[in-house]
């Protein structure tokens, strides 16, 4: 039922008529960042056609075949990507998933959706197959699944699942009908966490204002780590705005591109964004609704009331410059000391 899933009310409604009127399309491309729940849109789709009992068109969650619906077996720690070669059906034989080995979704997978999707639906009124990071398919394996886009099987619906829309061939994006999901906002989130019962009131109200409106990251996110990333981050943003020693940024950049936090390295440079878009913010006003770091705002304000808004906002574009150079092979360390070093220096 989808009134169980998080934001997008618009969507919910789209998918309600269409489920409804019995006119789902074959092909759907759903976009949108990490974390929004557009894998979770699709499992519900799914599951109203194999549902048992369904109730005014969506799956009622309770009956035999909901229950199998969305239980997957996919290996965790496969060594060799023979495993990814196949599409990972659920408890119920029409609903499978393909996923990447690694980095990669593998052609054998996609071939074998091309296979599986011509064959008639074992229980249900069809078959559902998703294709989870559809971005990661090479250009072989999105060649053989255009083949079957553009002869799709009328009782097989295949949803590519995807936050870069725009590494997809533009004759897939073609094929499909793009369904965008917006971020959920951040009092739906707040909300969805103080309901599981499992967060503090302050901890859900910060998760709901760091995690950019991916309730996903909410979920899964250790504010406890998080506090300790932003502690150094904050240190290194004091640094910075009082022009104190810069062996400290240098550290700084050390312990960033430590091997311990190598795969961390991203989060490190979106909180000090956070952090200095904060202080910037509070140099406009000191009474922003829009302070991400809500619990940090008496050091952020004592920060503010130092800091040049020229300086911060030049900062802010030479952090996402750095971002973006990332996507070439770019040595980190280096580029982290030079970021530093150039942001102290004006």
């Amino acid at each position: 039922m989808f009134n169980k899933l998080v934001g997008n009310a618009q969507i919910k409604t789209i998918f309600q008529r269409l489920l409804r009127a019995e006119r789902l399309p074959n092909s759907l491309l759903f976009t949108g960042k990490n974390g929004v729940g557009k894998k979770l849109f699709a499992l519900e789709l799914a599951k109203a056609f194999v549902c048992q009992k369904p109730n005014n068109g969506e799956a009622c969650d309770t009956c035999a075949a909901c229950l199998r619906a969305d239980k997957f077996s996919i290996p965790t720690n496969a060594d060799k990507n023979d495993e990814f070669k196949k599409v990972f059906f659920s408890e119920h034989p029409d609903i499978g998933i393909v996923t990447a080995y690694k980095n990669n979704i593998l052609i054998d997978a996609i071939r074998a959706v091309e296979t599986e999707s011509n064959f008639r639906p074992y229980e249900a009124r069809a078959r559902f197959f998703i294709i989870d990071e559809a971005d990661k398919m090479n250009d072989a394996a999105s060649n053989a699944l255009l083949k079957t886009l553009e002869e799709p099987a009328q009782t097989s619906h295949i949803f590519l699942i995807t936050s870069r829309p725009n590494s997809l061939l533009q004759t897939i994006r073609s094929r499909c009908q793009t369904v965008h999901f917006a971020p959920i906002f951040p009092n739906e989130i707040e909300d969805h966490l103080l309901q599981t019962k499992k967060f503090a009131p302050d901890d859900a109200r910060l998760l709901s204002k760091i995690t950019d409106g991916s309730i996903g990251r909410a979920l899964d996110l250790d504010l406890g780590k998080f506090r300790e990333r932003r502690e150094i981050m904050l240190k290194t943003l004091e640094s910075l705005i009082a022009n104190q020693n810069r062996a400290i940024l240098l550290r700084t950049a050390e312990e960033l591109n430590d091997a311990k936090n190598k795969e961390f390295y991203g989060e490190y440079l979106e909180i000090f964004q956070t952090l200095i878009h904060d202080v910037w913010t509070l140099c406009f006003d000191e009474n922003s609704e829009k302070i991400v770091n809500a619990d940090l705002i008496p050091q952020l304000k004592r920060l503010s009331q130092n800091a040049d808004k020229t300086r911060l906002s030049k900062w802010l574009k030479e952090i996402e410059v750095l971002q973006e150079n990332f996507t070439v092979n770019l040595n980190k360390k280096i580029a982290t000391d030079a970021l530093f070093l150039q942001m102290a220096a004006h």
